[in-house]
């Protein structure tokens, strides 16, 4: 496995910061001390590698391939293996409360829900679908169990929306004023939805009240680098710390919008999840890659349902 000293890594990508005498930002004071970040899978780099997911019952980890239809499965002893396919088009994942995988199925323009099983999928529930939406990219869980799914075009952005799909009811459009919204996560407290926008390189917060989505946003996170990658793919800590990949490698910022710093990475990230038998690793994926990074805190929980 190949490794890459966090400093490196932070010359590395501050090159072209220097050049333009903006600072480097500091690492968050979440990593581990002397952490290195470690590349544990190297695959086909025409993939965009998605989706991350901890199973703690098989100690792997589960992630898309979304254009090669797969959902792949990591094991404790670093063999990769076909988990899944076809997913229809799976891109980000999430485990829900219930133990079981929520994916958002680009091709099948569908919500799903999959039992995970160690050699595969017990079952496949299709939540919500519309062969009119466009190509539903991310999935994330408030609190009462409401999700939020993301569904961008590239092409139109004035057909991009964001869908909330209450337990037991049917997806609707809560928010249509972004251009390309792509990942999508709650605040711990299930007060604000964070949604990252594409085409405008930035995050946006917007309040959630009594089952509510007010669709007036405002400016959440929008650091001053000349990085513009791509707003991706998000989850949070045990603390309420949201970790935001795009704009330079996986930004660690508090549940307000204050950066507590970058994890600068060694190629764009396109997501991430917190995971390892501590619950103290940050996993991320990229193209054709997938990187762990030992961290000082555990992830948020997945409270199961009662």
């Amino acid at each position: 496995m190949r490794s890459f000293p966090i400093l490196l890594v932070l010359a590395l990508a501050g090159a072209g910061v220097r050049a333009q005498e903006s600072p480097m930002p500091p690492l968050p004071p979440t990593v581990a001390d002397g952490a290195t970040i470690e590349r544990i899978y190297t695959g086909d780099e025409r993939l965009m590698l998605e989706g991350p997911v901890w199973d703690p019952v098989s100690g792997a980890l589960l992630f898309t391939a979304c254009r090669a239809d797969q959902i792949l499965r990591l094991d404790a002893s670093g063999e990769v293996t076909v988990w899944m396919e076809p997913t229809g088009g799976i891109n980000g994942m999430i485990r829900s409360r219930s133990g079981r995988l929520i994916g958002a199925a680009v091709t099948a323009h569908q919500i799903v829900s999959i039992g995970i099983g160690p050699g595969g999928p017990t079952d496949v529930a299709v939540l919500a679908g519309d062969p009119a939406w466009n190509q539903p990219n991310d999935v994330c869980e408030a609190p009462d169990g409401t999700l939020y799914f993301s569904d961008p075009s590239w092409a139109s952005p004035e057909r991009s929306a964001v869908y909330q799909l209450i337990p037991g009811g049917q997806p609707s459009a809560v928010l249509t004023g972004l251009e390309t919204p792509n990942g999508v996560i709650t605040t711990a407290d299930g007060a604000r939805l964070i949604v990252g926008d594409s085409r405008r390189a930035l995050w946006m917060w917007y309040t959630l009240h009594q089952g509510e989505v007010i669709p007036e946003g405002r400016e959440f996170f929008n650091p001053d680098t000349p990085n513009r990658d791509d707003p991706d793919g998000m989850t949070r800590d045990a603390d309420g710390n949201l970790y935001l990949s795009g704009r330079g490698g996986v930004w660690v910022v508090t549940p307000e919008g204050e950066a507590l710093g970058l994890i600068p990475a060694p190629a764009f990230v396109s997501n991430v999840c917190f995971g390892g038998d501590d619950g103290q690793t940050l996993f991320m994926t990229g193209r054709g890659a997938v990187w762990r990074l030992a961290m000082r805190v555990r992830g948020a929980p997945v409270r199961p349902e009662l």
